[in-house]
């Protein structure tokens, strides 16, 4: 089966095969996307992907209620803790985000509804060949990142909200020869 050239290796491959550009529509999962997409800033997605079980730990299995309420105490036991990025400012970011994603989903119903009307709630279907053809950002990634910078998130720039739009089925990235991409557009078809 011909892959995504970028999928290789033991957390990629898996990565690629079951879960990078599948719509998702479940709240906890859209905000597992964001917490991690932010803790990759700077580094690559296997890094993160290396660490996903030690964030699911750490995090509260990506409960953003429990992560809002995360005092002085919670975030000092995390910068000790070797199996995430310990960085004080993603951390900080984490349950900042967590307080606004959760006010989101108060005046929106759910995270869901708020992010997937960025498309009208379909995927956009993008048809690359190459590699070098994916941007790094677009305007509608620009657009979102700003939006949720001026409800107080951080660690949301273009580039990291493209990547999430890509991780959670917003757009599908799969290269048209790679035999995800007519899968991932039959699923979108069957919903």
């Amino acid at each position: 089966m011909k892959r995504c050239s970028w999928a290789s290796g033991e957390y990629l491959c898996p990565y690629h095969d079951h879960e990078w550009g599948v719509p998702i529509h479940d709240d906890q999962k859209l905000f597992e996307f964001l917490i991690l997409e932010g803790a990759q800033a700077g580094l690559n997605w296997n890094t993160i992907l290396m660490k996903r079980l030690a964030y699911r730990t750490a995090f509260d299995g990506f409960d953003p209620e429990k992560i809002a309420q995360f005092d002085l105490k919670q975030v000092n036991e995390l910068l000790l803790n070797p199996g995430i990025i310990r960085n004080h400012r993603k951390i900080e970011s984490a349950i900042r985000n967590a307080q606004v994603f959760l006010k989101i989903q108060a005046e929106f119903g759910s995270f869901d509804e708020y992010v997937w009307r960025f498309v009208d709630g379909k995927p956009i279907l993008n048809q690359f060949q190459t590699l070098s053809e994916i941007p790094a950002e677009t305007a509608l990634s620009r657009q979102i990142s700003k939006e949720l910078k001026e409800r107080g998130m951080n660690f949301v720039g273009p580039t990291i909200m493209y990547a999430f739009m890509q991780a959670v089925g917003m757009v599908n990235d799969h290269l048209v020869d790679c035999y995800r991409y007519n899968e991932i557009n039959e699923m979108e078809q069957q919903r």
